[in-house]
């Protein structure tokens, strides 16, 4: 029988794939987690109970017809500044009514507009909202969808001031399908090339001729018309030079080519994507040319009409290889990168030389694909998405050394955490020794994927989070993390708009206290805490000045308390903590000892302002004598011993829990260990 004490000073690896359970061999092994159920893992090392949601709003009567979360509701953030962020939620009312609420602070705007609601109500058609991509420049945010006319939402003098309008957009023309004609009569051009007008020695020509092609057939002089000005003569743009000016070309000699049709209409669809790039208003792909990329005229973001190939005119070029490639995203970064259903694609640039008509060439990164509908986002190195069949997250990055991207696997380590991934944001750091946070909310079981992100440390450490309901969109506000929660009410099930808040410690929480701003409430001056109607019939959890009371049942919209709060009341669901290590394998001597039997005799965690922590189903202590039992529990920052833990076992793990909705943060643990025969 031996002895060893073992330290885990860090979780940074967070909770591991059972696929690689056995891998004791991994550099990764020791820092690891078998599991990491509502906690959020530090970028320093240690893991704290994840954040509680506050309620905000319930969704589910604005949420109208056979439209359900996933199609009908749709969080997008607006970012004016730092100091002017909003949170705008879309809701389905009706095939022709969308409600757009704003969100300030997590603070609902009211009054829009004037008209005394508290959102603004457009048309954006019978849509799926899963499927809208948007961009922002200053105050005007841009939505596309392939089966809706471009829109754009503009902030105005106030933070209740919003307009929706249609954007006019100038599209270019593309010939589905061509026909040619050789129309009788001699053509005579001005000039050989630029714009050029060319007369016709009969009438010959109509207004339904602009953005069609005069082709000479001996190859010298292509031209688009671009206006009618009579039924002899049009003004057109030179594609190819023509041969001579002002000499005619004989009937039968040149033809009169039609079939192109404006690519962005109600019978060909709209753009897919968009993002503003060097300049330009770039959309990605449409309903008829799903593989093609537009780019605006610089400056003109609107206009997509193609004229002279000048270097600031508008371009579109399509992505030629041996499958599909639709594209589902594209973004500005290093460079242009296209993400598309087989494969990534980038358009290279040197500083100098901005991206033209006639220097566009795009060229392919990596051929792994990617997921329709979760649009990309950026990390500290590169650009994370999720892969095509939903089982994997990927970074792409530059690479300085092949002068090409590298596709990096980040969640080797942890894919069964995605489980048909929906929606994707990513919560920046917020402060110099913070890390990044990425959410995915997950379609399969309603759970939330959390890494969390610290690239110059190596830190990509996953946990999940669990509520008593389904996380179905999630969205960012600089630091502020909105979701969207299926849960269900008294039989009824309803759509609950939520956010994470570091200062609560259960779920669709309302809290009680003096200054509070709906929905939380003032300080209750009786036992009665009330304006709990979205809790209706639910048990859920008390904390009074930091006291946690017996569980309650919400009956008619309020709770009896055991006692007038003095500072504060905290009201909500419970959600359950767990995180267990890996199955030890100390390196000892003798050698392997995996199939031993093994028992932790004492375990030792570091902990900071900690009230509440359960370790292998035992409670820590934490209220010293002769506190009474009704009085707030002490944050502990410190050490504390555990011991005996009682029991053999061939894996020997300790399991953290918490029993009662309060903090908690564990920096590491030491926990000695005998081992017994086999």
């Amino acid at each position: 029988m031996s002895r060893v004490t073992i330290y885990q000073s860090n979780f940074t690896v967070g909770e591991l794939d059972p696929l690689v359970k056995g891998r004791v061999d991994l550099n990764q092994y020791p820092s690891a987690l078998d599991r990491a159920k509502n906690v959020t893992v530090l970028p320093q090392g240690g893991f704290e109970r994840r954040p509680g949601l506050a309620f905000l709003q319930d969704l589910s009567s604005h949420l109208g017809g056979s439209f359900t979360a996933q199609n009908g509701i749709r969080l997008i953030p607006f970012e004016f500044s730092n100091e002017q962020s909003f949170m705008l939620v879309f809701v389905k009312q009706s095939a022709t009514e969308t409600r757009m609420f704003v969100y300030a602070n997590k603070v609902l705007i009211t009054n829009i507009n004037s008209t005394g609601n508290d959102y603004l109500a457009i048309n954006l058609g019978d849509i799926d909202l899963s499927k809208i991509f948007f961009t922002q420049s200053a105050d005007t945010l841009i939505l596309v969808q392939e089966d809706l006319a471009p829109r754009k939402i503009v902030r105005g003098a106030s933070n209740s001031t919003w307009t929706e309008s249609t954007i006019s957009l100038t599209s270019p023309f593309h010939a589905f399908t061509i026909s040619t004609s050789n129309p009788s009569a001699t053509i005579t051009p001005d000039a050989v090339d630029g714009t050029v007008k060319i007369t016709a020695s009969s009438g010959i020509f109509s207004s339904g001729n602009v953005n069609q092609f005069i082709n000479v057939l001996n190859g010298f002089g292509r031209a688009r018309i671009i206006e009618f000005e009579s039924s002899t003569v049009v003004k057109t743009v030179v594609e190819v030079p023509f041969f001579e000016a002002s000499v005619a070309i004989a009937s039968g000699s040149w033809e009169l080519e039609t079939g192109y049709e404006a690519v962005f209409s109600s019978s060909k669809g709209f753009p897919r994507t968009c993002t503003f790039h060097e300049g330009r208003l770039f959309f990605g792909g449409s309903k008829s040319m799903p593989n093609t990329l537009f780019g605006s005229k610089v400056a003109d973001f609107f206009n997509f009409k193609t004229d002279e190939a000048l270097d600031d005119d508008a371009l579109f070029v399509t992505i030629s290889s041996d499958s599909l490639n639709a594209i589902n995203a594209i973004r500005s970064g290093r460079d242009l990168q296209i993400f598309t259903s087989s494969a990534e694609f980038f358009i290279p640039q040197s500083t100098l030389d901005p991206i033209t008509p006639s220097n566009i060439v795009i060229k392919v990164a990596t051929r792994r694909g990617s997921k329709e509908g979760i649009k990309p986002v950026s990390a500290e190195t590169g650009t994370l998405y999720i892969q095509r069949s939903g089982k994997a997250l990927r970074e792409l990055v530059f690479s300085d050394t092949d002068l090409n991207y590298n596709s990096d696997n980040v969640s080797l380590l942890s894919s069964h955490l995605l489980k048909n991934p929906q929606k994707m944001a990513l919560r920046e750091a917020t402060s110099t020794d913070d890390g990044d946070l990425l959410m995915i909310t997950n379609g399969t079981d309603g759970s939330m994927c959390v890494y969390s992100i610290l690239k110059p440390q190596n830190v990509i450490a996953p946990s999940e989070f669990i509520t008593d309901g389904i996380f179905e969109d999630v969205g960012v506000d600089i630091e502020d993390i909105y979701v969207i929660v299926k849960r269900t009410i008294n039989s009824s099930t309803k759509h609950y708009l939520e956010i994470f808040d570091d200062d609560r410690t259960t779920d669709s929480a309302i809290q009680y206290f003096s200054g509070a701003t709906s929905p939380d409430q003032a300080k209750p001056t009786n036992t009665t805490a009330g304006s709990l109607s979205h809790l209706e019939a639910k048990t859920v959890n008390v904390v009074r000045d930091d006291f946690v009371l017996p569980d309650k049942t919400v009956s008619s919209g309020q709770v009896t308390l055991d006692a007038v709060p003095t500072t504060y009341v905290e009201v909500g669901l419970q959600y359950d903590v767990e995180v267990k290590t890996m199955p030890v394998e100390p390196r000892l001597p003798s050698g392997v000892i995996t199939s031993r039997k093994k028992r932790i005799l004492e375990a030792t965690p570091i902990l900071d302002r900690t009230q509440n922590l359960s370790i292998n189903g035992s409670e820590i202590p934490f209220r010293d004598l002769p506190h009474t039992l009704d009085t707030a529990i002490s944050t502990f920052t410190g050490r504390k011993r555990m011991s005996p833990l009682l029991g053999y076992s061939t894996e020997a793990q300790i399991t953290f829990t918490m029993t009662k909705p309060l903090f908690a943060t564990v920096l590491a643990v030491e926990y000695k260990l005998s081992t017994g025969g086999g």
